[in-house]
């Protein structure tokens, strides 16, 4: 059951300097709870989504094509039912979720399924060495077919729907009454570092070292929590894990698909619970976290960090607490969230250097980055020529959000059992603070907060502090400082509804 809220953080007038929100909240009454005798049933199931054939492939700011699959790219679906209450959890191996594609892929679940469209939570591993399909789909939901190259690939959009879909209409029919336990498990081998530096002139940096110099200190934290909710049917055979962990997926590099760590994650589970579970992986909000430790010279292998994060799931197993009277919630709320500006001037800017660099001109890297996103700035605020737009961007291009104006509708979501479990569906690729206000400020036992669900489009959420001191992330963002803030506060919200709406 969902609990529509009103939109949060409306603004009229935003300068980069000085952003004045408004918060407005439009009470409607609880949704009733199931009732307290009514069992849980949840099923899981497992879709192939990689691509077949040659297709771009997603994460870096050059065009590269696949060239074979080191390991499948999987959507996994965890449904949960419980009386007239139902919802569904899908985390995907892709970089990111299009609003556009969270959409499609609701609407045939809740005409499918039965399951209501704003339950349904679409979240993206991030891995980079997975498809990068969103111009094909932006193709696809407005009527458009490739051209050029494009028309020469088997289409990819279509199963990628599909997928999904399939995938929660599986895990639907494989629902069962199960036993819930959850908890959080520290990750004591360190995989996980903050790579942005505070340097000595007060600016930061990203992806420093220790030894750099100007170098003083990481720019903040980690989150070293990993979330754990396991379901065990009736018989006590464990049919899915969910997890997440604050951590970058982008370990592997090269042109074949790859799901990353999480693929080394539920290697280990399987092997401690048999075969036929479903690991489950929601990244954790980890914009600036990465698997690069600042005081060495080598970076930890991809093996060696799923192996090493599955073993302290496995390990952390025996204490997860039950959940004992998992009354299923789910409550939604839209954030408007301040777009940065980008001006005519900017545009125009953005337009001629990315002219030269399709000509062979090497700029820097920040400089490409910034003229990016001021186009995608400009086709999010304004009612642009969509055609003219297809022409400078790949990933950025939106059918729903194209014209926003100077805010974007956002979603965020909150799925609760009980008192016990949380998991928070947060848009975009968040910083690690935004998870760790959430958790700190949840009413619930064990909380998950799950970066990139249901909307991509905001690239990186810095907080507003970290906007001050500058670095790749800061400058590959579409979002004004105090946006990430705003979309924390809808969630903590939520939260404390959804726990005092429990008997």
């Amino acid at each position: 059951m969902a609990c529509r809220r009103g939109n949060i953080g409306g603004m009229k007038e935003m300068k980069l300097s000085l952003i004045v929100s408004a918060l407005a909240w439009m009470s409607l009454a609880p949704p009733a709870l199931p009732a307290a005798e009514a069992p849980l049933r949840a099923g899981v199931a497992t879709a192939d989504i990689t691509p077949a054939g040659p297709y771009p492939m997603s994460g870096y700011y050059f065009e590269r094509l696949s060239t074979g699959t080191k390991d499948p790219l999987h959507a996994k679906a965890l449904v949960l039912r419980q009386g007239d209450s139902a919802a569904a959890i899908i985390c995907c191996d892709l970089i990111v979720i299009a609003s556009d594609l969270t959409d499609v892929v609701r609407e045939a679940v809740e005409r499918e399924t039965g399951i209501p469209g704003a339950n349904v939570c679409l979240a993206a591993t991030h891995t980079h060495t997975g498809p990068d399909y969103t111009k094909e789909l932006f193709q696809f939901v407005t009527g458009r077919k490739p051209t050029g190259a494009a028309a020469e690939r088997v289409p990819y959009v279509p199963r990628l729907i599909d997928g999904l879909v399939a995938a929660v209409k599986q895990a639907d029919r494989a629902a069962t009454e199960v036993t819930v336990t959850a908890g959080n498990v520290l990750q004591e081998t360190p995989v996980s570092f903050n790579r942005r530096f505070l340097m000595k002139d007060g600016s930061v940096r990203t992806w420093a070292k220790i030894d750099t110099p100007g170098a003083i200190r990481p720019a903040g934290p980690i989150d070293a929590q990993i979330g754990v909710v396991r379901f065990d049917d009736a018989g006590g055979k464990p049919r899915g894990l969910l997890s997440s962990f604050a951590l970058h997926l982008d370990t592997v590099g090269g042109t074949e698909y790859s799901a990353d760590f999480p693929f080394f994650i539920e290697r280990e589970i399987r092997d401690a619970l048999g075969g036929s579970v479903v690991s489950l992986f929601g990244n954790g909000c980890c914009g600036n976290i990465n698997h690069v430790d600042p005081t060495k010279s080598e970076a930890n292998k991809t093996d060696f960090i799923g192996s090493s994060i599955g073993r302290s799931i496995v390990a952390g197993l025996p204490a997860l607490l039950p959940v004992a009277a998992p009354r299923l919630q789910v409550r939604t709320a839209t954030v408007d969230v301040p777009i940065l500006d980008a001006t005519p001037e900017q545009v125009a800017a953005a337009k001629k250097l990315l002219g030269e660099i399709k000509a062979g001109a090497k700029p820097d890297f920040l400089a490409h980055v910034d003229a990016y996103r001021r186009l995608i700035i400009d086709n999010l605020r304004h009612d642009i020529d969509q055609e003219e737009a297809l022409e400078w961007l790949g990933w950025g291009l939106s059918k729903k959000l194209a014209g926003s104006g100077d805010t974007m509708p956002l979603g965020v979501q909150v799925i609760t059992l009980g008192r016990d479990v949380a998991v928070v569906a947060f848009p975009g690729e968040s910083f690690v603070e935004h998870g760790l206000a959430i958790k700190n400020a949840s009413p619930f036992r064990t909380t998950l907060v799950v970066e990139l669900a249901n909307h991509g489009e905001t690239i990186y959420v810095p907080t507003r502090a970290a906007a001050v001191g500058g670095g790749y992330e800061t400058t590959n963002t579409t979002v004004a400082p105090g946006a990430g803030e705003l979309m924390v506060e809808a969630c903590v919200r939520l939260l404390q509804e959804a726990a005092a709406a429990i008997p």
